[in-house]
């Protein structure tokens, strides 16, 4: 029997689990489900479970000819969580189901990787405004760098909270080399070399990045943190 890829995902997510983890997961899910039964949330419930069902069972295909339309719907709702912030950031995602439910806070993470993928697209389309809203991100990112140059993990929180991270660091590199080769800021340029910093005096003898974050436990090594080298190569 051919195992999907839903199953393939399930069974890993179970199986590294403890007991007492997949209890609380599943209880997590339950709750979000049952979320979904408020009459507010129909139209949404009905394209979760049709989507959720296509991909139990293998049936999503990619879609041809459209891909000039689809990079620029992505680029419209990613623009549209920038713009649910008002900080410049854009928003981790939005939660109809979580409490409070709606758009989360600006992820400092995933926005800086954002930035290379806007303005690729505004280069690519002659987008001026996109372009705009990319260095607006790249803006944003300097001012919630943290003093040691890294960049924290987690959703945006006050200086006091935050948490240093070798992954996100990284990744708000890459935006910060990329707004610096488009507009030539010295500021990102200077905001980069903070953070190239930092994560080179992070590396161990062994050529480990030793900070993962609050949200990894200290004792693992993260495979994915050898794409911060992408990062500082380019810078």
């Amino acid at each position: 029997m051919k195992i999907t890829t839903a199953g393939r995902i399930l069974a890993d997510w179970s199986l590294h689990r403890g007991l007492r983890e997949n209890y609380w997961a599943v209880d997590a899910h339950l709750r979000r489900l049952l979320c979904l039964s408020d009459t507010s949330l129909r139209v949404f419930a009905h394209q979760l479970v049709r989507d959720q069902v296509r991909f139990w069972l293998g049936a999503v295909k990619p879609v041809r000819g459209e891909t000039t339309e689809r990079a620029r719907a992505a680029v419209e709702w990613i623009l549209r969580a920038q713009g649910a912030c008002l900080d410049g950031g854009v928003s981790l995602g939005y939660f109809p189901c979580d409490e409070p439910a709606g758009w989360k806070a600006s992820y400092p993470e995933t926005t800086g990787y954002i930035i290379t993928s806007l303005l690729s697209f505004a280069d690519r389309y002659g987008d001026d405004h996109v372009r705009r809203e990319a260095l607006r991100m790249a803006d944003w990112e300097v001012q919630v760098q943290m003093p040691s140059g890294a960049v924290q993990g987690g959703v945006v929180c006050t200086p006091e909270k935050q948490t240093p991270a070798a992954f996100n660091t990284g990744m708000v590199l890459d935006g910060w080399c990329t707004a610096y080769a488009v507009s030539g800021n010295t500021s990102y340029l200077e905001a980069a070399r903070r953070a190239a910093d930092f994560l080179v005096l992070d590396l161990d003898s062994d050529g480990y990045f030793r900070t993962n974050g609050q949200f990894v436990r200290a004792d693992r090594i993260k495979t994915y943190n050898c794409l911060c080298a992408w990062a500082m190569y380019r810078f």
